[in-house]
């Protein structure tokens, strides 16, 4: 299993998940993205985009002000 570490930080809605989607191609079921952003939107659009590729959101942590780390299990 691997941990992948996105840092999104400082960018903006849609962007957040663009990055998450483009690296997932490069994973294998079963790994993990740890991804850190602060975008308003980050945790509701990364929400979605699990839901609708049937990913595993594994956690939300809040890191101190706006910025947020959520797991993915692919």
């Amino acid at each position: 299993m691997v941990v992948q570490v996105i840092d999104t930080l400082g960018l903006k809605c849609h962007l957040p998940v663009l990055k998450i989607a483009a690296t997932a191609p490069d994973l294998r079921p079963g790994d993990i993205m740890e991804v850190w952003g602060d975008c308003p939107t980050f945790e509701h659009n990364v929400r979605i985009w699990c839901e609708r590729l049937s990913k595993t959101l594994l956690s939300v942590h809040e890191d101190g002000g706006d910025k947020k780390v959520i797991k993915i299990q692919l």
